[in-house]
């Protein structure tokens, strides 16, 4: 018998909400929500039923934004893995954790990235909310240390989870029966079971044994379906009909057992009472290109017709689905086009429960109006500075309608691909000249197919100098890796 989910924290907020029960002017004070974020792994924008695709059935998701707020203009904190969940988790530009791209595991390489981690001094998104009561548990993917469950280098409890069962990178050897994952800093072996279905298990196993009556935080990060895909049986002959051949109808199930999953842990919260839960639901990243590297032979994601794809700073490779559903509680409901980021769920969730921003530069805002009125508009830029880029162009910033990229030229020649900033090459990237530029109005051609910089002079001119004082501040404030003794 599940234990009933207690929402009884001591400590209140103030929300706005109105006669109608829309958010308005009269003021009301509720308990903290308890929030649960749910981030899958190379998700790609089309790969949702709700998002378009025509063939993978997802209905738990798509009741999620059906019910609450779908966002079309939603974006990850980078095109690839790593440096996205450092951004989700700390509000800032990953370049500035010193987190540039995936990180590998142990390996010395002359560029450092076998150094590269989360680092001691950044703040986090749990350890923020436990100052204000939560408690807080990661379960599934971590991949934010080249170290992973090894006291060189800070872990997952480190940065203010209390429980935490994750794998470094991927389910090993892949979705089914994975063996590789840890639980608080001990190895559990090989389970019995699909990742995405354990990983459900367990946080629906923590949430039974807390022993308190505080609000919770659950960071639910999905290895799904990222390779090495691994799906039910019954899923996989479900699909075969609508797919060319066993690879796609292995992927297309793969989407609707992270459906299955996130329905079970939906009815859990219903089920035990929480009736006033934000939910949060997103990818870390566009979709993996079939056959990219050997074993990406099952990656049919779909990028829902934008262009690129994960490694891209084009739309697809950070454009990604986007949902936010606050069960029990009164907020806009519908489809957004507003501009937002996995960078605002730190200052976001920060107003909401009145915990202190971290003092550090934040690059995400608060997008609370969204919840009240259906309506935000960022303020800042969002910008993307990724050195190993598969495009061309390795600076790309979204401001307004507009999205602006640059190609990076030092003396004549454009920069290769770069993996990791570090005291080798930080001279070569920060005095590289922006150059090439296009401009797309993302509103109507989310193709980026005709660069309007000949048609649009004058706004050309404003977004490349907005560009640029952007993007030198962010090499200002990146972190740059130095050998260690």
């Amino acid at each position: 018998m599940y234990k009933k989910i207690a929402i009884k924290a001591s400590v209140v907020i103030l929300v706005l909400l109105s006669v109608n029960n829309s958010w308005g002017q009269q003021i009301e004070t509720i308990e903290k929500p308890n929030i649960v974020v749910f981030l899958c792994d190379d998700l790609g924008y089309g790969d949702l039923s709700s998002y378009g695709h025509p063939f993978i059935k997802t209905p738990n998701i798509d009741k999620l934004a059906e019910t609450g707020i779908k966002m079309t203009n939603f974006y990850s904190a980078a095109p690839v893995c790593s440096p996205s969940r450092v951004g989700l988790l700390t509000g800032r530009s990953p370049n500035r954790a010193g987190v540039y791209d995936f990180i590998p595991g142990p390996k010395k390489s002359e560029d450092l990235r076998d150094q590269v981690h989360l680092q001691k001094g950044e703040e986090t998104l749990p350890a923020m909310l436990k100052t204000v009561g939560y408690e807080t548990a990661l379960v599934g993917k971590w991949h934010c240390s080249s170290l992973f469950n090894n006291p060189a280098q800070p872990q997952p409890d480190y940065f203010g989870f209390d429980h935490w069962y994750a794998t470094h990178n991927n389910a090993s050897p892949s979705h089914q029966n994975p063996k590789n994952f840890v639980r608080n800093g001990e190895k559990v072996g090989q389970q019995e079971g699909f990742s995405c279905q354990l990983v459900v298990d367990e946080a629906m196993s923590w949430l039974d044994n807390r022993k308190g009556d505080n609000p919770f935080y659950l960071q639910v990060t999905f290895h799904e379906p990222h390779e090495p895909v691994a799906s039910p049986e019954d899923l996989v002959q479900e699909y075969l009909p609508y797919s060319n051949g066993l690879a796609e109808a292995e992927f297309f199930a793969n989407v609707a057992n992270v459906d299955k999953a996130v329905g079970r842990l939906l009815d859990y919260l219903k089920e035990n009472g929480a009736d006033n839960t934000i939910v949060i639901f997103t990818s870390d990243n566009g979709p993996e290109t079939f056959t990219r590297y050997p074993g990406a032979k099952r990656t049919f994601g779909q990028t829902g017709g934008l262009k690129g794809r994960k490694l891209w700073t084009t739309e697809a490779g950070i454009r990604v689905p986007g949902i936010v559903n606050w069960i029990g509680k009164p907020m806009f409901n519908g489809t957004t086009d507003a501009v937002v980021s996995a960078l605002d769920f730190l200052p976001t969730l920060a107003e909401i429960t009145g915990a202190q921003l971290p003092n550090r530069e934040l690059d995400g805002e608060s997008f609370l109006p969204l919840l009240k009125t259906g309506k935000f508009k960022r303020s800042t830029p969002l910008l993307w500075g990724f050195y190993n880029a598969l495009n061309e162009h390795k600076v790309a910033m979204r401001h307004g309608d507009y999205k602006i990229l640059a190609r990076l030229k030092n003396e004549g020649e454009y920069l290769p691909q770069i993996m990791n900033v570090y005291e080798g090459n930080e001279t070569l990237i920060k005095s590289s000249q922006l150059t090439d530029f296009e401009l797309y109005n993302l509103m109507e051609d989310q193709a980026e197919s005709v660069n309007l910089i000949d048609e649009k002079p004058e706004l050309f001119i404003q977004m490349k100098s907005l560009l640029k004082t952007e993007y030198n501040s962010l090499l200002e404030g990146s972190h740059i890796w130095v050998k260690s003794e």
